[in-house]
């Protein structure tokens, strides 16, 4: 008898913990993967958000998060220089909408005055936090056709910009950083000269891509050992009136990597497509190709000998994934 009631009482005991402990147990795992910083941000330029610029939001943000922390911003144009620190990985910045939210300076190479390397200090956008993402969007810098000015400044791994205008004149979109991967989909970019260079990996699909003088769209400067450098599919090639001797592409260095799949090429590419910046080692060491591009600058057979056209055999190595070695952009 004694026996039965210990049984009944341990019994209920095992009962009432079935009953305690799960809910318990669960508000404690909520609150441990709750983070305890803040991980969205409005700026607008009214007051009705956060911050009223993109700098002081970035600022606030919480150093190396283990989650992605979200920016959005309202509809406006920010007169300011937005730098994305590499202890700000997992950055979103998200417009209202891609022609009405607009980042904008006017910095250039001769304004900003600081030697043979100015270029690189004129960006108004600068990326180097990795898993950085942009969307709906317009980038630009504003300073007009005088000389290097950065719209777009990316040293950063894992970087995705989605629907967004990026907008400039020379040296427009610089993407740096060896081995470091960057993704454009269904972006407007456009320039004068070397309007999309740099050593990055980066694929740019779905995009308008506009020149507005005659010259050269990109100057690549992947490094040696590199499989890819800049891959072009299914894009559009533009340009503005009275624009009609554009290259697809020279080389920036000798082992430049630049590939156009699929892509529609209007007039204003020249037959040849290519130049070599003068440099023999480049046209032996560069690799610069073609896979089933039309229109009417998309003609194969007049391009530069020491080009390429794909095989299908090759043109099936450029997936997003394999050229991103596994990484998959969010899109």
């Amino acid at each position: 008898m004694h026996l039965h009631s210990t049984l009944k009482r341990y019994l209920f005991c095992l009962f009432v913990m079935a009953l305690i402990l799960p809910p318990l147990f669960k508000g404690r795992l909520s609150a441990a993967a709750a983070p305890d910083y803040q991980t969205e941000f409005t700026v607008a330029q009214d007051g009705s958000g956060d911050f009223t610029s993109i700098q002081a939001a970035l600022d606030a943000s919480k150093s190396f998060p283990y989650e992605r922390i979200t920016i959005r911003i309202k509809n406006g144009v920010y007169h300011e220089k937005v730098l994305v620190p590499a202890w700000n990985p997992k950055i979103s910045l998200i417009g209202e909408s891609r022609d009405s939210t607009i980042i904008t300076y006017d910095d250039y190479f001769k304004k900003i005055h600081r030697g043979r390397n100015s270029t690189f200090f004129t960006a108004t956008l600068r990326v180097d936090g990795n898993d950085f993402r942009a969307e709906n969007l317009t980038i630009e810098n504003s300073a007009g056709p005088v000389g290097q000015a950065l719209a777009l400044h990316v040293e950063a791994d894992r970087c995705t910009v989605v629907n967004c205008r990026i907008l400039g004149n020379q040296d427009t979109v610089y993407l740096a950083g060896e081995g470091a991967r960057a993704y454009f989909k269904e972006c407007h970019i456009e320039g004068t000269t070397d309007f999309i260079f740099g050593e990055a990996t980066a694929v740019f699909e779905e995009c308008t891509i506009e020149s507005k003088a005659n010259s050269y769209i990109t100057a690549a400067s992947t490094p040696e050992g590199i499989p890819f450098g800049f891959v072009f599919m299914d894009c559009t090639l533009t340009a503005e009136a009275g624009v009609n001797k554009v290259y697809l592409g020279r080389p920036w260095r000798d082992y430049a990597k630049t590939v156009y799949l699929r892509c529609r090429l209007g007039e204003q590419i020249l037959p040849q497509g290519w130049g070599d910046w003068g440099s023999e080692r480049a046209q032996k060491k560069a690799f610069y190709a073609v896979y089933k591009n039309e229109g009417p600058g998309a003609d194969p057979n007049a391009r530069a000998s020491w080009t390429h056209q794909l095989t299908a055999k090759q043109a099936k190595q450029y997936t997003v994934q394999n050229i991103f070695d596994g990484w998959e952009p969010d899109v």
